[in-house]
């Protein structure tokens, strides 16, 4: 199994245990990490290498916000980059305490990577067309991506998992 990590963060899998498919064919990704394993099943898939499922776990899903919401996140990081990163800490946790997470360096692109990514649903049903069972997993109170929106567009290719109660890290207090 290959874990990408969400944006500013590392070592968080242990959140995801109990939705993780443990084996050598199993690609999953937290919020920016789930762009990241995304773009990785492509590429393995391109090169002839064995994915068979893809877990996109809070996948970051910002294509419905708005141009100012996204011109405002990079601003406030540019502007005081630690500020910016324990906020977006707090809110993942949201409505629940924070647990212990690692994190990692991070840069203005990755944000602004995060920020301005679109999912290609032609994409995603090639993937389904070569045999790679795609899992999205979703939290009713996440507070940081358009959940509904998120929804009704990963519906289409996936099966959605909807855990009613969960904060980003799919946490129930």
């Amino acid at each position: 199994m290959k874990f990408f990590s969400g944006f500013s963060l590392k070592n968080e899998s242990y959140l995801f245990d109990k939705y993780i498919k443990d084996n050598a064919y199993s690609v999953c990704g937290f919020s920016y990490g789930a762009i990241k394993a995304f773009e990785y099943t492509k590429k393995q898939l391109e090169c002839g290498n064995r994915i068979d499922t893809l877990q996109l776990f809070s996948p970051a899903f910002f294509q419905t916000k708005e141009a100012k919401f996204k011109r405002l996140q990079l601003l406030s990081y540019k502007k005081n980059e630690t500020l910016y990163l324990q906020n977006f800490i707090k809110s993942c946790f949201s409505p629940y305490d924070n647990k212990i997470i690692e994190h990692k360096n991070t840069t203005y692109n990755e944000l602004e990577e995060l920020l301005g990514y679109s999912w290609d649903i032609s994409q995603l049903k090639e993937l389904e067309s070569r045999g790679v069972i795609v899992e999205v997993y979703l939290a009713q109170d996440d507070a940081i991506i358009d959940v509904d929106a998120a929804r009704e567009f990963f519906l289409e290719v996936s099966t959605v998992t909807y855990i009613k109660n969960a904060n980003h890290f799919l946490q129930i207090n």
